[in-house]
């Protein structure tokens, strides 16, 4: 039976004293945030679940520093709820500090985060120390100015799928994966202008931070065998960041308009034992930009990298305003591109990025995976 809470003190109390199975259900419209659960968990089995008693209207987690803050806390599906106006994290899951023991069984659908703060470093949901988890069908609107919509620190084997990220083209960024995070796919999601960097592949963290924790002998990645795949992007100033990476794959996305590059190859964490930004992979995209909007050919390359060892591969693309400038500047040569054709895209400026039927493009970018 569904364990219904329709006070703030009910919710606090479910959730303290949840056993696997439980089912806790929110019938209220509105519950003030601020709250902390901590070892509490489910397991593979009988997870915890956390919703709205009602999908179709999902209560509120409003306000506070945080909405909801779980710490070593494993095997909570949680869905059906919004959260708004934290001052720090929306959500908030992780592994206590605890960095040699990951979090298990994570899962999260259907949720709305929005307007977490304005100004800097505000992320809408921080995951850290987690494994084996998904992010599917979430919108997230409106993080901090520095912030991130989606903060993945040293989390491993993990899935954000058809989700939308929604918010200014400010200085934050849209998905970022650091920490030594591995084995991360973000599929079939929306951009739309969000950050700077709508997908920032690895990052710069403190190293105290990583999980696991850094080993002797170097080697050290922000991120490794990270893959984006069957998205669209709309705007931000480069959709595509490899910082700091081990290997990493970008395919069969659609790009639409970004505002300087289309991907940036950088190294932020310059501590000894850190291998230079390599290896990555970038497949069968396709992006349109406007000559205005595209600097250095498309592709900023920062020192202390190995651009050299990144790979171009049949990529379309095509420059709106003056196709004949539609070839950009890769580090290495680019493999069976596709330059100065017209994608034939639905509506673009309207931000439908699907392939018209007749699309010469419709085996490219995120069409491909719409069929």
């Amino acid at each position: 039976m569904p364990r219904i809470v329709r006070t703030r003190a009910e919710l606090i109390k479910a959730l303290q004293t949840a056993q696997p199975g439980d089912w806790i259900q929110i019938d209220a419209p509105l519950i003030e945030g601020g709250l902390f659960v901590q070892g509490v968990s489910g397991t593979a089995k009988q997870p915890i679940r956390l919703s709205s008693r009602d999908p179709n209207r999902p209560a509120t987690i409003r306000g506070s520093t945080r909405g909801i803050q779980f710490s070593r806390c494993d095997h909570w599906h949680i869905s059906d709820l919004r959260f708004e106006g934290q001052t720090v994290h929306c959500l908030n899951i992780d592994d206590g500090g605890v960095r040699t023991r990951l979090v298990e069984g994570i899962s999260l659908s259907r949720l709305e985060l929005r307007h977490a703060g304005t100004q800097g470093n505000v992320e809408a949901l921080k995951l850290s120390g987690l494994t084996e988890f998904t992010i599917e069908t979430c919108r997230i609107y409106n993080w901090g100015s520095a912030g991130q919509g989606i903060d993945i620190v040293g989390c491993h084997k993990g899935r954000i799928q058809e989700c939308l990220l929604q918010a200014r083209d400010a200085w934050g960024v849209g998905v970022q994966t650091k920490g030594g995070s591995s084995q991360i796919v973000v599929a079939r999601c929306r951009f739309e202008h969000a950050g700077r960097r709508a997908v920032n592949i690895g990052g710069s963290t403190g190293l105290e931070f990583f999980r696991p924790p850094l080993a002797p002998g170097g080697q050290h990645a922000e991120a490794r065998a990270i893959t984006v795949e069957f998205c669209e992007f709309i705007g931000s100033e480069a959709p595509i960041a490899f910082v700091g990476v081990d290997g990493a794959l970008v395919q069969y996305n659609t790009f639409y308009v970004p505002t300087r590059w289309i991907l940036r190859i950088l190294q932020e964490n310059t501590n000894a034992g850190f291998v230079p930004s390599r290896g990555g992979v970038f497949r069968r995209n396709i992006v349109v930009f406007h000559s205005a909007r595209w600097a250095s050919g498309g592709v900023n390359i920062g020192p202390n990298t190995a651009p050299e060892t990144f790979q171009f591969k049949e990529n379309w693309w095509y420059c709106a305003d003056a196709p004949r400038q539609s070839q950009p500047r890769l580090p290495t040569p680019e493999a069976g591109g596709v330059y100065g054709r017209d994608p034939r895209l639905q509506n673009p400026d309207a931000g439908d990025l699907r392939c018209m039927p007749d699309s010469p493009a419709r085996d490219y970018g995120a069409c491909y995976n719409s069929g």
